[in-house]
């Protein structure tokens, strides 16, 4: 008579077992997806004051937020849109805006540009991540610099012995400012292949409006 009543509870721990495992798994599938969450979702609130630097990284900020949003929920038949035989598909334009905000971050580290630049295989999603990754570096390093830090800041080319430096300006009317207009190039060409930015997302407030 026992047998019966001991079997039922061996099955009722087993369950209970399942249940505590599959919600483990849950937690930790949690726990790796905040870990994971790509940055931008938002513009950060910004500083009471205003500095050369603080000014620099707002503009970076901006950067972000604009791809994080132009890039988001794309779908094949997006990536491989052009308008016409001579322009980049949105695949081809995200390469260059993994190009521009590595060159931008690398004057932050006071890194070369080693030309020619490496071979990548990455997938869209891994240089979405990427670049994202890369405007974030270099917002966090500019909310940290001094005014004068800029001066150090400068963006190097290298190719070979051959070596060319540029100050931060050029960091500014150069690829942070190519970078904004090709995130425009994204929102534009998505529309055109039927699907359109997030209809929330404003680049003024730098958040979502809520529906």
């Amino acid at each position: 008579m026992r047998l019966p009543h001991i079997g039922l509870l061996l099955i009722t721990l087993l369950i209970m077992s399942c249940k505590s495992q599959a919600q483990l798994t849950d937690t930790h599938e949690n726990e790796m997806t905040a870990m994971t969450e790509l940055p931008y979702t938002s513009i950060p609130d910004h500083a009471e004051n205003y500095t050369a630097a603080g000014v620099a990284a707002r503009m970076v900020d901006g950067l972000g937020f604009r791809y994080r949003w132009a890039t988001e929920g794309l779908t094949e038949k997006d990536l491989e849109y052009k308008p016409d035989s001579t322009a980049r598909t949105s695949m081809a334009t995200m390469d260059h805006l993994l190009g521009l905000s590595t060159t931008i971050m690398n004057a932050v580290l006071k890194k070369p540009n080693v030309r020619p630049s490496a071979e990548t295989n990455y997938t869209w999603e891994e240089k979405r991540r990427k670049t994202l990754e890369n405007i974030k570096m270099t917002s966090d390093i500019l909310w940290k610099s001094s005014d004068e830090d800029l001066e150090s800041y400068k963006i190097i080319f290298q190719r070979g012995e051959n070596v060319s430096e540029y100050p931060f300006w050029n960091n500014l009317n150069g690829p942070i400012a190519d970078a904004l207009w090709h995130c425009g190039q994204i929102v534009s060409f998505r529309r055109a292949s039927g699907n359109p930015i997030d209809s929330r997302v404003s680049v003024f407030s730098g958040k979502l409006r809520k529906r």
